[in-house]
């Protein structure tokens, strides 16, 4: 996607960059990027909702009118993307089937119909000197975003970004190059059909990974910086990067059954949080059964994932109910597998659950099975991960389940964001002082 005005030609000049072109013309490129975008965010944060709702429906449009166009890009990319040898799980990630293609544009129609959180005033109150003191809601500014494989980010990231107030900057992969140039050109269009700066949204047009060194070391341009992929890749940012991260780095997440949980229930939401989909950081990696139930229930289980051709490694308890497992590993506990693969563990209640996942996980999503209301109580409680769930799977944990409309990604931080970063994760608060006059004795 092209930037506006004077930028045009550079853009052009630098479609074509290649691995090999020269670190001049990369920090040329990403600085006018990050230029345009900081003169882009200056009238974003002033955009009212309507106009920003009416560029929404008008990306949605354009997609719409081009899908098949952006579905024939989507298969060139998964053809390169077998032929480069891509495990599964990142070709499902990159996959823009007609679901995920509805998805993403009803993710467009949520957040048009999302309450705008700019300008927001919170906690006015007065103070003895005859002010008021609040807190009002207001945009980031600059978001650089960078992601792996999943062209539907792009579309969500800008959606999230532009009703926020913000302007991005969007870096998808190289395996995507073809589907996140086509839906560019749809969300360029919106921005156009609705009045608003072409800079609020740009698309990293080189495939360089210099342009992402230089993106995280621009903090005159950037103000965030938000990390989608693999661990090496947010690794690499967290430590090299000028500007503030939102981030996580693994899924590493749990299923616990507890004694007291409903059969069905527990069946149901352990197969499904395995195996809804393999390649996702909501999806299960271990699951932590109490041991009273265990001989009843594991051999469902196993049955179950068998037919889904999930392979099983177990604790030595497990494999006394279930022989044939494999021997579970001290690495295998700390695995976020993005495969079917399931690590399976036999606990001594509630302790012993949490306790494992403390030691072992990743703080992102947790969830418990059980009809006892003081152990979830408990469960939710101490156990610290960004999402907690209760007779649910993890696979909720997700921008668009939790009414986001769509999420940026989702944040295992404690500072500014956590948990699935839709609207409000990406705004921050200032203070605003109301008086008639007053002067300070």
């Amino acid at each position: 996607m092209a930037p506006s005005g004077s930028l045009m030609g550079t853009m052009e000049t630098h479609i074509g960059m290649s691995r090999h072109a020269s670190s001049t013309d990369i920090d040329t490129y990403m600085a006018s990027l990050g230029a345009e975008a900081r003169r882009a965010s200056a009238l974003m944060r002033c955009i009212d909702t309507g106009r920003k709702n009416a560029a929404l429906r008008a990306m949605a449009q354009h997609l719409e009118a081009s899908r098949a166009r952006l579905i024939e890009a989507n298969a060139r990319d998964l053809q390169r993307g077998r032929e480069a040898g891509l495990d599964a799980a990142l070709l499902d990630r990159l996959a823009l089937n007609e679901t995920r293609f509805n998805t993403m544009l009803e993710g467009l129609a949520q957040v048009a119909a999302l309450p705008d959180p700019v300008g927001e005033i919170d906690g006015l109150r007065s103070r003895p000197s005859g002010i008021q003191v609040g807190q009002m809601r207001v945009p980031l500014g600059v978001i650089g975003i960078i992601y792996e494989s999943r062209p539907n980010v792009t579309v969500e990231a800008a959606s999230l970004c532009l009703k926020a107030g913000n302007a991005c900057i969007l870096r998808g992969g190289s395996e995507a190059r073809e589907s996140n140039a086509a839906i560019a050109e749809c969300i360029t269009a919106g921005l156009v059909d609705a009045g608003l700066p072409e800079a609020a949204v740009q698309v990293v047009a080189t495939t360089d990974r210099a342009a992402v060194g230089r993106l995280i070391a621009m903090p005159e341009y950037v103000d965030v910086i938000i990390p989608r992929g693999g661990k090496s890749l947010i690794e690499r940012i967290s430590r090299d990067a000028r500007v503030p991260v939102i981030k996580h780095l693994d899924g590493v997440c749990h299923v616990y059954i507890d004694a007291s949980a409903d059969r069905d229930k527990a069946l149901a939401i352990a197969v499904n949080a395995k195996t809804h989909r393999y390649g996702t950081c909501n999806t299960m990696e271990t699951l932590l059964i109490d041991a009273p139930v265990a001989a009843e229930l594991l051999p469902s289980l196993a049955a179950a994932y068998a037919e889904h051709g999930v392979e099983l490694r177990g604790c030595e308890r497990t494999r006394e109910v279930l022989p044939g497992v494999a021997v579970a590993s001290e690495d295998d506990w700390f695995a976020e597998y993005l495969a079917p693969v399931l690590a399976i563990r036999v606990v001594d209640g509630v302790d012993a659950a949490i306790a494992h996942i403390e030691r072992y996980g990743s703080h992102h999503t947790d969830a418990i099975v059980s009809e006892s209301y003081s152990l979830a109580r408990r469960f939710m409680a101490e156990v610290d991960s960004s999402s907690v769930m209760v007779n649910a799977s993890t696979r909720f944990a997700d921008g668009f389940e939790y009414g986001l409309g769509a999420e940026i990604g989702i944040s295992t931080d404690k500072l500014h964001a956590r948990g699935p970063v839709g609207l409000e994760g990406l705004t921050t608060r200032k203070y605003v002082v109301l008086g008639d006059g007053h002067v300070r004795g």
